[in-house]
């Protein structure tokens, strides 16, 4: 019944994938059917008070996949596109992906369906505190963590957290990720996505014998992610031709100057939109420029059946959650096109993630350079595994990933068995 009332392209592609792997793990038909369901999905309003004495109800939303291996953990995106059905499989895949990565949680994931660059601070402080008190009674250090995605960031956690420890009566850091240091958060949290992604790009060119000064790349999504990534990806030597977010793209054939787009994107409210050190492209060409590595790391579902015959690379770096639909995944296969797939491409986030969590717990922070060399041991380790996996089974990275996530997720299921 939830496909049928909550269905979305990116659910479907959720679901095809788990029901492959399942296939492929010849899993037991009843954890399968487990699986496939979240264990929990609210959908709550969200009135806010605007600046201009109206109030305006958005909707939000809180899926939560499973709770079998610990807590739940997942982001909490403001899009406008943000609906049920996207959630419940962004949910999902952080279940794979915690369990990839060898983490103590479940996967969950959030959002509220609105346009946040045309609200206010105060608006968006409104919204935040009130989508906190509606889920309040079901997040929680042992419950559900949330942590900042698309168009949220630590300012949002920090409202969060606040809100949640103002119900409570007491300081509770460890109910949200990705805070401010002053507030909890940890070192590197805000590098930790673009960089793991680099780290599982650099294994790669080490294991295949590729030379990263001798590549191109194309990044999709300049955010946290892709900013950071460019950046890993031009100190590594890759030459980095061009970038876009949802103001427009930038293009140079020789590669563009990352620490001037930088610069830019700093005075310029983030965007790539006016840099003068490239020439502006059209939005929707940018994932068919040729390249080496194409890295999607903006929205899903951006590499389809109706674009993928005239993609132009030899790797897909995933750092967007379930960027290309099953359909799409089949031809870059069909076409020797290498995908380093999504749960363990943007695992880096989730991981220092549960570093802050650790923290917060223990009341003990570390050192930034013990957090990247603890995010950079746990990449590492994943890579191998899946590649490992990948030759023994004869199976695509992106279904090693998703047999040892799901896998570990079922075998934690049938250890603790069915509460009657």
């Amino acid at each position: 019944m939830f496909e049928r009332e909550y269905d979305s392209p990116m659910y479907r592609a959720a679901l095809a994938q788990l029901d492959e792997t399942a296939r492929r793990l010849n899993l037991a038909p009843d954890l399968h059917e487990r699986l496939r369901h979240p264990k929990r999905a609210f959908v709550v309003s969200v009135p806010t008070a605007m600046d201009d004495g109206t109030t305006k109800v958005f909707h939000g939303y809180r899926v939560q996949h499973n709770l079998t291996l610990g807590p739940c953990k997942g982001g909490l995106r403001y899009h406008e596109e943000v609906n049920l059905g996207e959630v419940a499989a962004l949910a999902m895949w952080m279940s794979w992906k915690c369990a990839l990565m060898g983490l103590p949680y479940g996967g969950a994931k959030g959002g509220v369906a609105v346009r946040p660059w045309e609200l206010s601070t105060i608006e968006l402080e409104n919204l935040t505190r009130r989508y906190t008190t509606e889920i309040a009674p079901f997040i929680g250090p042992d419950i559900d963590i949330p942590a900042p995605d698309m168009g949220t960031d630590e300012q949002t956690m920090a409202w969060m957290m606040d809100t949640y420890s103002m119900l409570q009566g007491y300081s509770v850091q460890g109910v949200v990720t990705s805070k401010p240091i002053l507030l909890g958060g940890s070192l590197f949290r805000r590098e930790a996505t673009g960089r793991g992604a680099a780290y599982i790009f650099e294994r790669a060119c080490k294991t295949w014998g590729w030379n990263p000064a001798e590549m191109t790349a194309v990044v999709q999504g300049f955010g946290n992610v892709g900013s950071v990534l460019t950046e890993s990806l031009d100190e590594l030597g890759t030459k980095v031709i061009a970038v876009g977010d949802r103001s427009g793209a930038v293009y140079k054939d020789g590669g563009l100057d990352i620490p001037g787009l930088l610069a830019h994107t700093r005075d310029n409210a983030g965007l790539v939109k006016g840099f003068p050190g490239g020439d502006a492209i059209p939005s929707e060409d940018l994932l068919l420029l040729p390249c080496d590595v194409l890295a999607p790391a903006a929205l899903g579902s951006v590499i389809t059946e109706k674009n993928v015959g005239r993609i132009q690379c030899k790797v897909v770096l995933e750092c967007a959650n379930g960027p290309t639909s099953p359909e799409a995944d089949a031809v870059l296969k069909e076409n020797g096109i290498v995908v380093l797939p999504d749960v363990l491409v943007n695992g880096g986030g989730v991981t220092v993630s549960y570093f802050e969590w650790v923290q917060d717990t223990e009341h003990f922070f570390w050192e930034v350079e013990e957090v990247d060399a603890r995010l950079r041991k746990i990449m590492t380790r994943a890579f191998d595994e899946c590649k490992n996996l990948a030759q023994e089974k004869g199976v695509s990275m992106r279904f090693a990933a998703l047999m040892l996530g799901v896998s570990r997720v079922a075998e934690a299921k049938r250890l603790r068995g069915l509460y009657p």
